[in-house]
């Protein structure tokens, strides 16, 4: 019967052959190439915030689909020029498009835009 606090070596290839193993790639999805990190880090800096957030919830629950930059600083409760901030973060995150009609400039979701970064925290866990 063999001692259970007796300590033994490994060998050396035990060794080789467990760091080999640890540090072996993995075979699950690729990894981000640096591009597309900067890409996503981006898009999740825009979202990182409760404004944000919150305009991307009214312009989604919007039966038309779209919002007018009007229609958002009473129920954010924040002043025209604040919220013309967000929305300008949002569009050059790739979130929001933008569209000029006469004064008014009115938001929407780029389709496919949410969806691919749940896709991509999906895939990447």
């Amino acid at each position: 019967m063999s001692d259970p606090t007796r300590m033994t070596m490994a060998s050396p290839a035990d060794v080789d052959e467990a760091a080999t193993a640890c540090c072996a790639p993995g075979s699950g999805e690729p990894a981000l190439n640096v591009e597309n990190a900067v890409d996503l880090a981006a898009r999740f800096k825009a979202l990182a915030d409760p404004n944000r957030l919150r305009i991307i919830s009214i312009v989604s629950s919007n039966a038309d689909s779209e919002t007018c930059v009007c229609d958002l600083p009473e129920p954010l409760g924040l002043g025209q020029s604040t919220v013309s901030h967000h929305l300008k973060i949002l569009v050059e995150a790739g979130l929001l498009n933008r569209e000029k009609r006469g004064v008014w400039a009115y938001y929407s979701l780029v389709p496919g835009a949410l969806g691919a970064l749940a896709a991509t925290l999906g895939s990447q866990g």
